[in-house]
């Protein structure tokens, strides 16, 4: 998580160095652009060529308009991408940033085919960060209960995703969530046209792949569910992995 900072902040550090019409090349080559994939533009205008149209879905992400775009995007990935970060651990994690980060990306595509302006910001990533987290850290002894032992909090056995779904606190954070986004659009920036607009798609689309695919990234065996009933044996064949 330490290291995914620096990196962001290095960027940006590095991009404030450079000349104007520079950074807005990069902007142009690493941002995400909806236009790049509209067969009736002239894919030509756009630099970085075809490989832009393949790197860009990640790369967006480590790009931002300015300090107080990703210090927002970082104040959010700081509680909810630290505590996915120790349950998953660095590579698991870094995996998960980019799988959800291109699924922002592709949200995005689909609700702007024909937009011109890049789109940059980690905040489709932080989305993912931020459901994969309600996925456990609201379960007794993780992050968000009381009297949590923070050496074990983060290795707390997670609810399925139907539990999840009939969980009334993880319904009331996700009722808040989508609720801020859709009608104040808070985080990611796209960039042009002489104005600002928020791309809140990519936001639900990094978010519903960190709800959905959490499973497949989480190392930590889901806790067996014994059977109550009286003279019942426990189920065979171990935890419930998913």
């Amino acid at each position: 998580m330490t290291l995914l900072l620096v990196i962001m902040v290095g960027i940006h550090a590095v991009r404030a160095m450079l000349p104007l019409d520079v950074d807005q090349e990069v902007i142009w080559m690493f941002g995400f652009v909806p236009a790049r994939y509209d067969t009736t533009v002239l894919a030509g205008q756009f630099p970085g060529g075809f490989g832009a149209q393949i790197w860009t879905f990640l790369t967006y992400a480590f790009l931002h308009a300015d300090i107080t775009h990703i210090a927002f995007n970082m104040l959010w990935m700081l509680p909810f991408g630290s505590a996915v970060a120790r349950r998953f651990g660095p590579l698991r994690f870094f995996a998960f940033f980019a799988v959800t980060a291109i699924a922002g990306a592709v949200a995005h595509l689909l609700t702007h085919q024909h937009q011109v302006a890049p789109m940059i910001g980690a905040s489709a990533a932080v989305s993912g960060a931020m459901a994969a987290a309600i996925r456990f850290a609201f379960q007794r002894g993780s992050f968000l209960s009381f009297g949590r032992d923070v050496a074990t909090a983060a290795h707390v056995p997670a609810l399925s995703l139907v539990q999840s779904l009939q969980s009334s606190r993880v319904l009331g954070f996700l009722a808040v969530w989508f609720g801020l986004n859709i009608v104040t659009g808070l985080g990611a920036i796209a960039i042009g046209a002489g104005a600002q607009s928020i791309a809140w798609q990519a936001h639900i689309g990094g978010f519903l792949a960190g709800l959905l695919l959490f499973s497949l990234f989480d190392p930590v065996p889901r806790a067996i569910v014994q059977d109550n009933r009286a003279g019942a044996l426990p189920p065979a064949g171990g935890p419930d992995l998913r």
